[in-house]
């Protein structure tokens, strides 16, 4: 039996159909089993903080208690700073808790020095390297020195632990005050706190 032209090419072009979609299909499946793969990792990463720590050597107890002040009296003591820790920074002194920031307070001038040698129990041995308070009266460290950033002090720490010494030198000034004016501080009292602070720089 014959067919004419146009039937044949109409079955040749039905029948290719159904043949390219195999072909495609077997397309597919060689190149989900046949692909080139390769892969790195960076395994056990882990983050753990440092440490920064402050000490000194006062054993709980106040660098000064003194009572029956009198005009003109003074008195050097010293205390020991050691950080330690894995970290280093600056280290700054700075004033707390002022109590009576009138009066007695505006009277008692303050010197610190900064240095080796020495400790809460006695100042023997202590050598200056630095003063970082020279004469200033109790009552200005209590209103401009108040924190960190406004602390005084050129040490930074770089190994721990790593120790300062501070020489503190108080002088109850009566230079210009008249005799009313002294009798006018008889009974009273002051205090304050005295900070050291690190910071991670």
């Amino acid at each position: 039996m014959r067919f004419s032209s146009t039937t044949a090419r109409r079955f040749v072009a039905r029948a290719a159909v159904p043949v390219a979609v195999l072909l495609a299909a077997g397309t597919v499946w060689q190149a989900s089993y046949a692909a080139f793969s390769a892969d790195t990792r960076n395994s056990g990463n882990s983050w753990s903080s440092g440490t920064i720590t402050m000490t000194d050597d006062d054993a709980g107890s106040a660098r000064f208690t003194v009572t029956n002040l009198v005009p003109g009296q003074t008195d050097t003591q010293c205390i020991k700073v050691t950080s330690t820790g894995t970290n280093y920074g600056p280290v700054k002194m700075y004033t707390l808790n002022a109590l009576n920031t009138t009066g007695l307070m505006e009277h008692l001038k303050m010197t610190v020095k900064q240095g080796t040698g020495g400790s809460f129990a006695s100042c023997t041995g202590f050598v200056a390297t630095d003063t970082l308070v020279n004469g200033v009266m109790l009552s200005t460290m209590a209103s401009t020195y108040t924190a960190f950033a406004t602390g005084v002090g050129n040490w930074t720490t770089t190994s721990s632990p790593e120790s300062r010494v501070f020489q503190i030198t108080y002088l109850f000034d009566a230079t210009g005050m008249t005799q009313e004016q002294l009798d006018a501080l008889q009974g009273t009292h002051t205090g304050i706190d005295l900070e050291w602070e690190i910071q991670n720089a």
